[in-house]
């Protein structure tokens, strides 16, 4: 049965989304849900808020602070550069390769103007995993930090990069892209136009590049915008003067990834709510940060708010500002949810359920239906968003059956970059991204995810292909047999683990083996634990290795040995 807030949430909801409300839904030639008089492409999205919010503080990073009209004056000037003396054209790749940083905001923006594709690297990929990224999206020009500078160059591919220094003011940091450099005029951008690729790490080794329209991205980042504004109606009356302070959120995870780019980043910008960024995670400085800039959102993979609970420094900063914990990108064990409630009992605890594939919508969990259903990612965010389960022979499921987990809207990406077979196995015919995890759906319309189809591991927010381990470890000259597969860890949510047998007369060990995988995988990638073993590894009848039993067999072996330990 729904609860007193579900009932609540959702009178809210139909006033926020129903006819006037501020954003007032219709639905487009599939029938999902899209908003019917918001601007719906990214470049008409951010003049638009920008022009409605000008002076007020939209971006704190050291000690460097703009305004919206900053934020705005400087992407349509880069714009214009890019467009003009860069020779960057309508559906061009413009690819960002740096940490978290105002020029990394300001690229987006600018290359979002200027019409082009923006394509967000993983700062934290070797330069074999960036050869691949680059050689896929063929971007005209790669906007970078000095280390991924670096790191692009020694990929040997010849590709423009503007080597940026982040750290100075943004007047400075984006000298080199626009000092000098002839402006052109800005295209047309219609909300069918190609607006971003990212790149997801899925069962089939190497990354795909997911393709998201301006109509995606933008309904995504309205989907977030009604649920915020859902929640200031619920338990605040709708008033942002009953909030303890202006909204602010501390941007701790990584912007390239989804839930850096839409939930926290494109959303805060519509309903104006301060960024405050962090160039990396550091529990100290967060909770520093928290106090000084009265953060009132946070969000991170759950190993962070683990780290702000256990600190012992916790109670000599003011968090009374701090409203909600979100966690996303990571299953939240349901054991946290309690904890965090009593370490920060101000603040709320939320989880949300979504995919780079899906822009980053999909199900969220708050407060007491948190608490209540801890194991639980939530319902669908409807009107947006809808989930449904399905066999394997794609048939839908009723409540309480296990399936593969399907979510639908306007948001989904319309496919892969340039592999229309991984595209056409992803949907089902009536538009359901299937997830790969899967899960079922309660009485109530609460989705429970229960294991993972995809052969993947979760390591706090970063997804790793098992089979993208495995290749890098039979390229070690001595190794007959491997698998790869996830653990548990009560920090990190999963953990990599490997077992390998080794050809008949090979030898090695486990830092030697490790350091050859170094040079081929970014370090979130190597196993956390490397088994060897004497014998075949066991093989099901299909003669593929039994990885479920080997990842029980292992789990209980790690187990055993933190004991002895």
């Amino acid at each position: 049965m729904p609860s007193e807030q579900d009932a609540r949430m959702q009178a809210v909801m139909d006033a926020v989304t129903g006819p006037g409300g501020l954003v007032e839904i219709t639905h487009d030639a599939r029938g999902f849900a899209v908003a019917a008089k918001l601007p719906a492409t990214l470049p008409d999205l951010f003049r638009f808020a920008c022009g409605q919010y000008g002076a007020e503080t939209a971006l704190v990073a050291g000690k460097e602070r703009l305004t919206y009209a900053d934020l705005d004056r400087w992407s349509e000037r880069l714009a214009r550069s890019l467009a003009g003396g860069h020779g960057i054209r309508k559906g061009d790749r413009v690819a960002i390769a740096m940490r978290n940083a105002p020029a990394w905001i300001v690229a987006y923006m600018a290359a979002a103007k200027a019409g082009a594709i923006v394509t967000l690297i993983n700062g934290w990929w070797t330069p074999e995993e960036l050869a691949h990224s680059l050689q896929l999206s063929t971007p005209s020009l790669v906007i970078a930090d000095g280390p991924r500078a670096q790191r692009i160059a020694d990929t040997g591919i010849e590709v423009r990069v503007a080597d940026l220094l982040i750290d100075l003011p943004i007047a400075q940091a984006l000298a080199p892209l626009i000092d000098g450099v002839a402006e052109g005029d800005l295209p047309a951008v219609s909300p069918e136009d190609d607006a971003t690729l990212l790149f997801t790490s899925g069962s089939t080794g190497q990354c795909k590049g997911a393709v998201s329209t301006h109509h995606a991205v933008t309904t995504a980042t309205y989907c977030f915008v009604a649920l915020t504004a859902t929640l200031l109606g619920a338990f605040y009356g709708g008033d942002r003067n009953n909030l303890p302070g202006a909204p602010a959120a501390l941007v701790t995870v990584p912007l390239f990834h989804v839930t850096g780019e839409i939930p926290v980043f494109v959303a805060s910008i519509v309903i104006a709510r301060k960024l405050v960024l962090m160039p990396k995670w550091d529990a100290t400085e967060a909770l520093r940060l928290i106090e000084a800039e009265k953060v009132s959102y946070f969000v991170g993979v759950p190993t962070m708010s683990l780290e702000l609970m256990q600190h012992p420094d916790r109670g000599r900063y003011d968090l009374s500002t701090l409203l909600d914990i979100a966690a996303g990108g990571a299953p939240r064990p349901a054991a946290h949810v309690p904890r965090l409630m009593e370490a920060f009992p101000q603040s709320n605890p939320m989880m949300g359920y979504g995919l780079t594939e899906t822009n980053a919508v999909g199900c969220t969990n708050c407060r007491g239906n948190y608490a209540a259903k801890p194991s639980s990612t939530g319902p669908a965010q409807a009107p947006f968003v809808h989930v449904a389960i399905y066999d394997d022979d794609g048939n839908a499921l009723p409540p309480g059956e296990r399936g593969m987990i399907g979510i639908a809207s306007a948001a989904n990406i319309r496919g892969y970059w340039n592999n229309p077979e991984a595209t056409a196995a992803a949907f089902t015919a009536d538009g359901h991204f299937l997830t790969g995890d899967v899960g079922y759906l309660d009485e109530d319309g609460y989705l429970f995810i229960v294991d993972r189809a995809k052969d993947i591991v979760i390591r706090g927010g970063e997804n790793i292909s098992c089979i993208e381990v495995e290749a890098a470890l039979y390229a070690y000259p001595d190794v007959a047999e491997a698998s790869v597969f996830g653990l548990p860890d009560e920090r990190l949510g999963e953990i990599v683990g490997a077992v390998v047998r080794m050809r008949r007369g090979g030898a090695v060990d486990a830092v030697t083996l490790l350091e050859f995988l170094g040079g081929h995988l970014a370090r979130f990638k190597l196993p956390a634990h490397l088994w060897f073993s004497d014998d075949p590894l066991p093989r099901l009848g299909t003669g593929k290795i039994d990885k479920r039993a080997l990842r029980e067999r292992f789990t209980r072996q790690m187990e055993a040995d933190a004991r002895a330990a």
